[in-house]
């Protein structure tokens, strides 16, 4: 397992150091705990594939502490400043075009012109980032098409020691990954739903986003794969009721369900509980998991969306 130590300044001061010596560091977001590495340095970027087992055409998220940095790499269109101006530090990315000189390694971006870029709002993410003063790539901080981690634990349970350290702050305030949204054309269009919902983007700028199909050839962002955020265990989406031997994960009142994501209702509840939840269900005393309708709006778009994933046929 990964040495776990709390996310204070004198950790934060060693991790950074571990960063600016080519190691992988897991720490938490708003969004999910991320698998840290200097974005810099091709052989560090390697090493996030290694451990995660991840495919090398899937981009990498390269998070930044502020708008300087990010400009340094990226050109930001008017579109793009206001995006960020609104939803920044947030749990949104934006894929913009990369500055030829950018001085990232090309392993982050997947051979593309264009990089994949977010402002987290976690405060302890950012202190990391502006401490270690390099852009860090960071996917979540689990092996690849597995459910992401909401809790260092997670990460533990997933990792050994080819992460020199994991930050711990407790749960993810989010609970799912970043929206991820492609500014490198005139149209904006969102690649992967998240913790900023399409209508929010189309309340800022005025008019519909198109949402991008899966992309199992080439694809632009993370989390574009079908079969992703996988637990070992089947799925089965749209359960009115376990079946023998499945767990049921519910959501609104429900008096069999193992475990409920929200018995309110709530969207923003159940995002939070999600990874948690599949994690703990995961288990071989259960045949499956079963999941209660989630309804297609708002926040459920991104956990409809994971869970879809999940569901796929495994390669």
């Amino acid at each position: 397992m990964p040495s776990t130590s709390p996310l204070n300044d004198n950790f934060i001061e060693i991790a950074a150091s571990a960063l600016r010596a080519g190691n992988l560091v897991a720490f938490p977001t708003e969004t999910v705990y991320g698998l840290g590495a200097d974005a810099t340095n091709d052989t560090a970027v390697a090493k996030i594939f290694e451990a995660k087992g991840r495919p090398k055409f899937n981009p990498l998220i390269v998070h930044f502490p502020d708008m300087d940095s990010v400009e340094k790499v990226a050109e930001l269109s008017p579109l793009a400043n206001k995006l960020a101006a609104l939803f920044w530090p947030g749990p949104i990315s934006f894929v913009l075009p990369r500055k030829a000189d950018a001085g990232l390694s090309l392993l982050v971006s997947a051979g593309l012109p264009s990089i994949a870029a977010r402002i987290p709002a976690h405060e302890g993410a950012r202190k990391l980032l502006q401490t270690a003063g390099i852009p860090i790539a960071a996917p979540s901080a689990n092996r690849s098409g597995r459910i992401s981690p909401t809790t260092a634990a997670h990460v533990a349970a997933d990792f050994g020691e080819e992460v020199a350290y994991l930050l711990d702050n407790g749960p993810c305030a989010v609970g799912v990954e970043s929206t991820v949204i492609d500014l490198t054309e005139t149209k904006p269009v969102v690649l992967r739903p998240g913790g900023i919902t399409a209508e929010q983007i189309e309340a800022a700028i005025g008019h519909p986003v198109d949402v991008a199909s899966v992309n199992e050839e080439n694809p632009k962002s993370p989390g574009m794969l079908l079969s992703h955020y996988a637990p070992q265990l089947p799925i089965r989406l749209n359960a009115s009721a376990a079946k023998d031997g499945e767990a049921l994960l519910g959501f609104g009142p429900s008096s069999a369900a193992a475990m409920n994501l929200s018995v309110r209702g709530d969207l923003v509840e159940a995002a939070a509980n999600l990874f948690a939840y599949l994690h703990d269900l995961d288990d071989p005393k259960w045949s499956g998991i079963a999941i209660s309708p989630i309804p297609e709006q708002g926040l459920g778009c991104a956990i409809n969306d994971r869970l879809r994933r999940a569901a796929a046929p495994r390669p």
